[in-house]
């Protein structure tokens, strides 16, 4: 973001990253398991201000966590299905109740509460199709006041980024 002077502000809630905090979430963003020996020799710093500064990331929240990615053809789940979704009704309780319902849900990866044509976009993961018609049938659609459901199936993903780069 840039002002009228040219001078560049951050974003709003953004943190203040200097360079080697970049290049410290650089590396963690490919490998979360690096030991901070691995990270320090990278970065040109000595073990202990490294593991300094990633432990300010993670407690300002800049880091909220590590994960193992799955699989998903070695866990039984190669299908990936987008699902759009309309409510009925859009009053805060509602919303919020559909969020806790999709919070419920096993198959579901990614949810985004979403503007334009439809309400949510949700993307699940799920064996094959006969599995999918059980996710949307015996639990999705078990949530009162959806209106209106679009799904489309994944022939390939092209890309995951589990976070955004740096």
């Amino acid at each position: 973001m840039t002002t009228n002077r040219g001078a560049t502000q951050r974003p709003k809630g953004a943190y203040d990253l200097d360079e080697i905090d970049r290049k410290i979430l650089r590396l963690l963003r490919e490998n979360g398991q690096l030991t901070t020996q691995e990270i320090s020799a990278q970065v040109g710093l000595s073990a202990t201000p490294c593991w300094s500064r990633v432990k300010r990331l993670e407690e300002a929240g800049v880091i909220s966590g590590y994960v193992a990615l799955l699989n998903p053809e070695r866990i039984g789940r190669p299908l990936s299905v987008i699902v759009e979704v309309n409510l009925e009704q859009h009053d805060d309780e509602k919303i919020e109740a559909f969020s806790r319902h999709l919070s419920l849900l096993p198959e579901v990866t990614d949810a985004y509460l979403t503007t334009g044509e439809y309400d949510y976009v949700i993307i699940a993961a799920v064996e094959d199709t006969e599995d999918y018609e059980a996710f949307l049938r015996k639990r999705l659609l078990k949530f009162p006041g959806i209106r209106h459901t679009r799904s489309t199936f994944c022939l390939r993903r092209l890309k995951r980024d589990p976070s955004p780069s740096i």
